[in-house]
């Protein structure tokens, strides 16, 4: 683009392109504009992709000198897309990249939803310096029931295959952090490290009796406190599978004991007590609600995902609690139709370990197909249970029964 230049004579100048010629005496008073470089210095790039791209939609990589990748981006025209970059005016983003882009690359994938999860796997993967999208290190939360003789309620950001029960994945990891402290802090349940020996009441030794509390929460009767033997296995345990019926959305005592207390505080006219205990109610009120909704929106993410693809290659997904497990070219035939078959009996007959194993880039899968069909609710319209897909494919043999 060029600055707009003020001349008292306008019948007076003459074009050269886009830009005036004034005549001589004016020449001094009105200097040529200086105009931007908006294209790239090195014309068969550029070339290369005028005749070798098409508009279709994929994935496309640019890499600098030393095969560093520098940007991936995704668009359902890749060639009118890429094009744009050596258009950008001097000093923009697109400009730099292109200025020390030596070779584009890209991938034709059949549709815009694939694209989307390809281009952010391949930023988590290699961290483009381009890229400001997907690139940060998300930390997503978890909640973790340990499996110790003693079980605590722990927000964690990484799940590991050690035999605890996780429920997740969370965006907002403080504030879970300080849910989980009020949720342990109501049912009573220990938050001390791993490393605290733990007692109980039907199983101390023969010198256990008179152990000292080894904590605050021990003295003021806020944890039932199995460092020092006070509680039994059973009535511990029992407070542990409160706390994972909570989680799951199917136990409201935790807040009926909150409630209780707050009235009571309030009874005793303990006011500012009572204010602090309403306050946490209403957090935990607000978390199981997130949990319940989260959960439900997770768990509806089970289907078979047809989308319609580039010159007919239309293309299914199936997917399990919001985690594609498998591509697949949508069957035209009677041994296409068996192929997928046996592909859903495999995926959705298997038992789900829930997010056990689950690493961030699949936390952030789950959260990237979630908000696909949030901002795009008529796709839904495309998806099929995998028991009804088999009902309508195969009604002569038996189906299977998904655990959501």
């Amino acid at each position: 683009m060029h600055g707009r230049i003020e001349c008292p004579d306008a019948s007076a100048w003459l074009w050269h392109g886009s830009l005036p010629i004034f005549p001589k005496k004016e020449r001094k008073r009105h200097p040529l504009p200086v105009q931007a470089s908006s294209v790239h210095a090195n014309p068969t790039l550029r070339e290369h992709v005028r005749a070798k791209a098409e508009n279709r939609p994929g994935v496309y990589r640019m890499y600098g000198p030393g095969e560093e990748l520098l940007y991936v981006g995704k668009s359902v025209r890749v060639r009118t897309r890429v094009l744009s970059y050596f258009r950008a005016p001097k000093g923009e983003k697109a400009w730099e990249l292109i200025r020390e882009a030596a070779r584009i690359e890209w991938d034709y994938i059949p549709n815009e939803f694939y694209a989307l999860i390809r281009e952010m796997k391949l930023i988590q993967q290699w961290k483009p310096k381009f890229n400001v999208r997907h690139k940060r290190k998300r930390i997503f939360a978890f909640v973790k029931v340990t499996a110790e003789a003693a079980p605590r309620v722990l927000p964690v950001s990484r799940v590991v295959d050690d035999g605890s029960t996780y429920y997740g994945p969370f965006p907002r990891v403080r504030a879970l952090a300080q849910t989980i402290r009020e949720l342990s802090s109501t049912l009573e349940l220990r938050d001390c490290p791993a490393t605290t020996p733990v007692y109980f009441d039907d199983q101390l030794e023969m010198f256990g009796k008179g152990r000292v509390p080894s904590c605050i929460r021990a003295e003021l009767r806020t944890c039932l406190a199995p460092c020092c033997g006070r509680p039994t296995v059973g009535a511990y345990m029992e407070r542990v599978e409160l706390a994972k019926r909570f989680l799951e959305g199917r136990a409201h005592e935790p807040l009926a004991r909150l409630e209780e207390k707050m009235n009571a505080a309030a009874a005793r006219m303990d006011f500012e007590y009572a204010g602090i205990l309403r306050d946490r109610l209403e957090r935990l009120h607000q978390f199981r609600d997130q949990l319940v909704a989260f959960r439900g929106a997770v768990d509806g993410l089970t289907f078979l995902y047809r989308v319609p693809g580039y010159a007919g290659d239309d293309r299914l997904y199936l997917i399990r609690r919001g985690r594609i497990q498998r591509e697949m070219a949508h069957p035209k035939g009677k041994r296409g139709r068996e192929r997928v078959a046996r592909a859903i009996e495999q995926v959705y007959g298997d038992l789900d370990r829930g997010p056990m194993g689950l690493a961030p880039q699949d936390a952030a899968e789950i959260l990237l197909v979630a908000r696909w069909f949030r901002l795009k609710p008529k796709e839904r319209k495309r998806t099929t249970p995998p028991e009804r897909w088999l009902r309508e494919k195969r009604p002569r043999e038996s189906t299977i029964t998904v655990d959501r």
